[in-house]
């Protein structure tokens, strides 16, 4: 792992008031010194960012990579800094990933074209534009059966599959109210889901190992963005799918078979018969496995599940700062939500000490060697999702990976 990750310089949680007062206080809410520098960075973070969008794909109209990740993000800095020129940046993005959807059978949040809609209809639902609300709701909702029959040979997982469709309708809920889409249409995606993976299960003839299995290009990956752990994370839960039975019967086992996955170092394969103990990203590896194993923990209650969930907060304090760079998908800032959400499970200060001193090392951006993303200014790879997070640790208990976490 670490010729990925590059030496964490920080000295680790000692105990001590001493070590968190300047990030926090006893509460757990980031002090008046800590926010101040957290906001100019985000300022000073946004100008670079403004100005390198000026050479980006003009026709990406994606979360991912494109327009609508740079408009999920004015999204997310209106909500948190109350400043109405972001809500009209939003919609300035927005309106330009509308303008080049893909068009094509990409269905999801992240990577298609539910993604635009879904924010599209938040950005104008907050400027009282209803109709126009309605209508991108409406051209979301449009994808539904398609997504629900698998039309297309349409995979389970999160950045292509049905997962990523649904995380499109969680969003709306979240930001619109719990009831916005019906639980019901999230049912029966969770139902195709489950159904997909007993199938190929039973034609791998591993169901005795677990009862469920999803692949995507030929390959059982087991991370959060194409693989079981992110599935996994969806179908735990509440209410996702409708009879708790199945998730007892068929859940359960599939995540104890990823937890028989991990590495002695606590880590996990990208894929199934993978031994390279080497990726510690939220997409691949113990970043996006703690989501899972969380999940696994609130709806089971089975003490091992955070345990394991801990010792992937190990691995990230170890090996988390990564040459890769500094975002969401394979980066300091993706990793550092993992510490975040281990903070609002356990209520633990060494979490968020953790989480903080990766957020000093974002704001040192571009200072370390790292490699530019291919993207560099977009919300998964690039500066987007570091700003997101910088913004997003101001208030930690309510701090959320963008796009994934519910």
């Amino acid at each position: 792992m670490e010729t990925r990750a590059l030496k964490n310089p920080y000295p680790d949680y000692d105990g001590s008031p001493a070590s968190t007062q300047a990030f926090f206080d006893y509460q757990g809410q980031i002090t008046p010194e800590f926010a101040h520098r957290l906001s100019s960075k985000v300022s000073e973070l946004l100008a670079v960012m403004e100005n390198g969008l000026k050479s980006a794909d003009p026709r990406d109209c994606t979360t991912y990579t494109g327009w609508a990740g740079i408009a999920l993000l004015y999204l997310h800095l209106h909500s948190v800094f109350k400043e109405e020129s972001f809500l009209q940046k939003a919609l300035d993005y927005v309106s330009h990933s509308l303008r080049c959807l893909t068009r094509r059978r990409d269905v999801t949040f992240l990577c298609g074209d539910a993604g635009p809609l879904a924010v599209a209809a938040v950005v104008y639902s907050r400027l009282q534009r209803i109709q126009e609300a309605e209508e991108c709701i409406n051209r979301l909702m449009q994808y539904h059966q398609t997504v629900v029959k698998g039309l297309g040979g349409l995979p389970d997982e999160l950045l292509y599959g049905r997962a990523g469709y649904l995380s499109s309708l969680v969003f709306i809920n979240q930001q619109l109210g719990q009831d916005r889409i019906p639980l019901q249409y999230i049912q029966q995606i969770s139902e195709s889901m489950l159904i997909s993976g007993d199938h190929l299960s039973k034609k791998l003839r591993v169901q005795n190992q677990t009862p469920l299995m999803y692949e995507w290009y030929q390959e059982f990956y087991v991370g959060a963005a194409h693989g079981l752990a992110g599935i996994y994370y969806f179908l735990m839960q509440p209410g996702f799918v409708s009879a708790e039975e199945h998730v007892h019967r068929l859940v359960k086992p599939s995540v104890d078979h990823v937890c028989r996955l991990k590495f002695p170092t606590g880590n996990y394969p990208p894929c199934i018969g993978d031994d390279r103990d080497l990726l510690v990203h939220w997409c691949h590896g113990s970043p996006g496995v703690i989501y899972m194993l969380l999940q696994a923990y609130k709806v089971f209650g089975i003490p091992h599940y955070l345990e394991d969930a801990l010792q992937c907060g190990e691995v990230v304090w170890q090996c988390g700062l990564l040459t890769k760079g500094y975002g969401l998908c394979h980066g300091a800032a993706g990793n550092a939500y993992a510490f975040l959400a281990l903070f609002r499970q356990t209520r633990e200060a060494k979490h968020l000490y953790r989480a903080c001193m990766f957020a000093d090392w974002c704001m040192n951006y571009g200072k370390h060697g790292c490699r530019t993303p291919d993207r560099p200014f977009s919300l998964f790879e690039g500066m987007a999702g570091t700003i997101y997070f910088l913004a997003d640790i101001l208030q930690p208990m309510r701090a959320r990976f963008p796009a994934f976490e519910v």
